[in-house]
């Protein structure tokens, strides 16, 4: 299927070019978007167009942190009715629930994640940017947006314990710890965002329970999923459970609340299986990985949730015909 986002994605994009020194509709242009995209900001763009603006603005600018430092430039202003959905819920953790459960109503590939471990919250962004030219710049234009996200509900008392990036650094320690306040912890299984969980128990003292109803009724007019999206679903779920070990379809399907038989039943009528959605999310993630981190063979094993190095590496073999370390030998020649 196309994956979309809406055109308020590029918000502020005409502002960040020319500040790195860029004509903004000549990179559109070359990216195959109009130069008038900017105008309609609900209108749908493609995926793949909007990470090759990225690229593209990487690239030129030779600015190789171009994705995150445009996210922090955005900030929330891209989600439109999200965003009074989330300052009118009644805690931040509310306001971080409501905006996963609508983050649909902005873009069709990509889910918002909350976990808590160990005293602990991680927010992060699955999305379908694996198998794209300017993923990482995705990735991190959506930590760079999280971060301005949490500052927006919390203000001063934003005080992250940890950023955390899937990718290898590209820049200096000190230029992240000036962009984000802390130096990532890279080569991680997620790019995400870990705080105090007590900060989710904040109230939100402007919230209006009236307006949040109305906004609520507005936004369950919108059907949270079309049936043709299911496959790309479970594979966003996937990528988020994966490094936990978390990837039978019991688990899956209870998270969906549906039973086992059921969704396997769905994904055979649209001619796929939980166990090849499985082994090609497992693969593009490898692919990532040993093309974007330092991550060993082992820690890699571990993320994508085989039993043993072993395992992963006949399931690399039957991919590609060679071992990850041939592999990765031919990509560098």
């Amino acid at each position: 299927m196309a994956y979309l986002t809406r055109a308020s994605a590029l918000h502020g994009f005409h502002e960040f070019a020319i500040s790195q020194k860029l004509n903004p509709t000549d990179i559109l242009r070359k990216a195959g978007l109009p130069g008038d995209v900017l105008e309609n900001p609900d209108a749908l763009i493609s995926l793949q167009r909007f990470a090759m603006v990225l690229e593209l603005g990487s690239e030129t600018s030779g600015n190789p942190l171009f994705g995150l430092e445009f996210g922090l430039h955005q900030g929330v202003g891209i989600f439109g009715s999200l965003l009074y959905l989330m300052r009118n819920s009644n805690t931040v953790g509310d306001a971080l629930r409501d905006f996963g459960r609508y983050f649909h109503v902005h873009d069709n590939f990509g889910d918002v994640v909350i976990q808590q471990t160990d005293g602990h919250a991680l927010l992060y962004y699955a999305s379908e940017s694996e198998n794209l030219p300017g993923r990482r710049h995705v990735s991190e234009l959506a930590v760079g947006v999280g971060y301005q996200l949490m500052r927006s509900l919390l203000g001063n008392r934003w005080q992250p314990v940890a950023a955390l990036l899937q990718n290898a650094p590209v820049a200096s320690n000190a230029r992240y710890r000036r962009l984000l306040g802390v130096i990532p912890r890279f080569n991680s299984t997620f790019d995400a965002w870990m705080f105090d969980a007590n900060l989710l128990d904040i109230t939100l003292s402007d919230a209006d329970p009236k307006l949040h109803r109305l906004i609520l009724q507005q936004l369950d007019t919108i059907d949270r999923i079309d049936s043709d999206e299911l496959p790309a679903q479970i594979q966003r779920l996937l990528r988020s459970f994966l490094p936990s070990g978390r990837v039978t379809i019991d688990y899956i399907a209870d998270f969906m609340r549906v039973s086992p038989r059921s969704l396997q039943r769905h994904l055979a009528g649209h001619g796929t299986s939980f166990q090849a959605l499985l082994d090609e999310t497992r693969q593009a993630m490898a692919v990532r990985y040993l093309e974007e981190s330092d991550m060993s063979l082992m820690q890699l094993t571990e993320v994508l949730g085989y039993a043993n190095q072993s395992a992963f590496s006949r399931a690399f073999q039957r991919w590609f015909g060679a071992s990850p370390r041939q592999w990765l030998k031919q990509q560098k020649a």
